[in-house]
């Protein structure tokens, strides 16, 4: 019997499973890992969203089949948080469908889209389902560097040059992840001339649209004109509203794009479960002192991250938006690499963080810390990881067998 499957085997090994297992076995140990690993907000979700699922799931007309493509109260609501977020106006029937997660969304739509062999260009480093979402849909895919916003532009018309056949989708993710970049709206100008120019769709992961720090939000690609001829934007509720659990995402823009994914999902599934969508539709119609009440607890943790880590001798850049640090490797640990600092710091520090290298090539260097950890156990993980700095090098290369048991 044949094993050697086709699309398992597009699938590089995964590479945060060596640092995840040591992880889980240091926890079967019973040691307390303090874990900015993965991104997976801890904050409860708002109340009023809980009261509205419970209050929903009593109907027992609620417990049936749901809307692939959404309810329309959520579609709606959708509609008017994009009017008020950026003054975009959308058809809540031809331009927006509701996703069981952007993820999901994002993957789903790959596959509507792309035929094998078709090209795509994913910037690098990147959030992993930009890249294998297409791998998955048979695609092939160019990274394109973009260690910044301004690389990733520069270098977008060297790689079209040099694919063949011509791509035929483009992605871009702002605010970042994993860099926690941002973007103005000239950037998204600049993105839609150029796939207009070369007759490319643009996929747009906006999923930290709402988690910002400075003064300015950040804008949406389907506010500049005539984005809306070649673009889907990605969101969710996951981060904004604390709801990662629930799988809850949409996208909109191109009513072609958004036909497409509607046309696959309508194989694939009956749509999140009804009072689900209820909840999401109440969150998004809900008070916005919710969503600067998060913001706010993510923009402490940052400046209590930035702060304790640089007097423990980690000097980390303070991210503008996202609920992650893009922080480089120590000097003396850099030519170890992303992976065996990772490693060490957990070993040494009991601290676990998302080494750079498994973003992609140009993630090399740097590691991503997400803010998923209360005040206090950052802090304390900045107290372990300066007693770890202050070991040095030599004690950590003599502990790498150790890692590897």
């Amino acid at each position: 019997m044949n094993t050697d499957f086709y699309r398992i085997k597009r699938l590089p090994p995964y590479i945060f499973e060596e640092v995840n297992r040591l992880k889980a076995a240091a926890r079967a140990r019973g040691e307390d890992i303090i874990d900015f690993g993965m991104g997976n907000p801890d904050m409860p979700t708002p109340d009023f969203i809980v009261d509205k699922l419970c209050e929903t799931a009593r109907d027992p007309r609620s417990n049936r089949y749901s809307a692939s493509r959404g309810i329309k109260g959520l579609r709606k609501a959708h509609v008017a948080y994009y009017k008020r977020r950026f003054g975009v106006t959308l058809d809540p029937d031809r331009e927006v469908i509701a996703a069981l997660g952007s993820k999901e969304g994002f993957a789903n739509l790959a596959q509507a889209i792309t035929a094998p062999g078709d090209v795509v260009l994913v910037p690098n480093p990147a959030y992993p389902i930009h890249a294998f979402g297409f791998i998955l849909a048979g695609a092939a895919i160019r990274h394109v560097p973009a260690t910044s916003p301004e690389e990733y532009l520069s270098a977008l018309s060297r790689a079209v040059r040099h694919s063949v056949p011509s791509p035929v989708a483009l992605v871009v993710n702002y605010p970042s992840n994993p860099t926690a970049q941002v973007v103005g709206l000239d950037f998204y100008r600049e993105i839609v001339k150029f796939a207009k120019k070369h007759e490319i769709w643009v996929l747009s992961d906006l999923a930290y649209a709402d988690i910002y720090f400075g003064d300015v939000p950040p804008p949406s690609i389907l506010e500049i004109d005539g984005a809306k001829d070649i673009a889907i934007e990605f969101q969710s509720l996951s981060k904004t509203f604390s709801m990662p659990g629930w799988r809850m995402g949409f996208a909109a823009g191109n009513e072609k794009l958004i036909g497409a994914l509607a046309r696959i999902k309508s194989y694939l599934d009956y749509g999140a479960y009804t009072p689900i969508q209820v909840a999401a539709t109440a969150a998004l119609n809900g008070p916005e002192s919710v969503v600067d009440e998060i913001r706010a607890v993510y923009k402490s943790r940052r400046d209590v991250l930035v702060k304790s880590m640089a007097q423990a001798g980690w000097d980390i850049p303070a991210p503008e938006a996202s609920m992650f640090a893009w922080a480089p490797v120590p000097e003396k640990f850099r030519e170890a690499g992303s992976m065996e600092f990772a490693k060490q710091l957990l070993i040494h520090a009991k601290v676990a963080v998302s080494p750079g290298i498994g973003f992609g090539e140009y993630g090399e260097g740097y590691v991503r810390v997400a803010l998923v950890e209360n005040e206090h156990r950052i802090r304390q993980a900045a107290r372990n990881v300066k007693k770890f700095l202050s070991m040095g090098t030599n004690h950590a290369r003599a502990d790498r067998v150790a890692a590897k048991v």
